[in-house]
């Protein structure tokens, strides 16, 4: 019989995601990846010099009411508004990520794949609905992946690394070891590259392997999602399917959750 997961054992696995979840989500939610804003401050300049003045004040709005991270119409969002969008359009793109190893059908899933790479895409959403909740904090972020992904209720001193065997510097090391790919993308194009979100988000899922026995747990797809997902070439559909079906219940776990904790 497997040795029981201590509360000890999940926090040392989930405080380096957590640190490497959060630069990834913060940059990309503070910036203007899609360049809208900075189209709107252009606006007054010769690339709309010549737009006949109706128009122009069409394109500053169809410009500037686009709700993505980085524009004046995400910025008057809700906290459950800028989750859901995190839940449709992130999660959409993780999702897909995680169905991959499913068209290996029944031998991709019985081997962790699916597990560490849900998981991880789960945990990641969880972090940028807890951004878009003010909650920024590591420990906070742990408690809520623990609570809605492995049903654990993690105290909280635990989960801010205040007991004696934390080890800030090693954390910190694999944190950054996690997040390697997604450096080197920055540094060389000045952004991170499909490929390397992909990279890193299978390094985030490797990152979970402590805890394996506990991402069983975690929220999925119903009996027909699964039953698919055991089927060759077309289980990539089911499995998708049933992972963003679990990503769903992710985010409304989550509003609960974060509802329930507000300060």
């Amino acid at each position: 019989m497997a040795e029981a997961i201590s509360d000890k054992q999940v926090v040392a696995v989930l405080r380096p995601f957590v640190r490497a979840c959060g630069p990834m989500l913060d940059a990309l939610r503070e910036s203007d990846p899609f360049g809208l804003q900075e189209r709107a401050k252009r606006t007054d300049t010769d690339d709309l010099a010549e737009v006949e003045s109706g128009l122009k004040a069409k394109l500053i709005h169809g410009v500037t009411s686009v709700k993505v991270p980085g524009t004046a119409a995400w910025a008057r969002m809700t906290g459950y508004d800028r989750s859901s969008w995190w839940m449709n359009r992130v999660g959409r793109f993780t999702a897909l990520l995680t169905s991959i190893p499913g068209l290996g059908g029944a031998l991709a899933d019985r081997l962790p794949v699916q597990d560490t790479l849900g998981a991880a895409s789960q945990g990641l959403l969880l972090c940028a609905i807890a951004g878009e909740y003010g909650v920024t904090d590591v420990g906070t972020r742990v408690r809520l992946i623990a609570s809605v992904l492995f049903e654990r209720e993690i105290d909280a001193d635990l989960a801010a690394g205040k007991h004696p065997e934390h080890d800030e510097a090693a954390e910190a090391d694999e944190a950054a070891k996690l997040t390697e790919e997604l450096t080197a993308s920055e540094k060389k194009h000045g952004k991170a590259t499909v490929k390397a979100a992909a990279g890193t988000l299978w390094r985030l899922g490797r990152g979970l392997l402590g805890i394996t026995g506990e991402l069983e747990k975690r929220p999925r797809g119903n009996f027909l999602h699964r039953a698919i997902g055991m089927l060759p070439v077309v289980g990539a559909a089911g499995d998708y399917f049933g992972e963003r079906s679990g990503l769903k219940e992710v985010w409304k776990r989550a509003h609960v959750w974060l509802t329930e904790h507000r300060a």
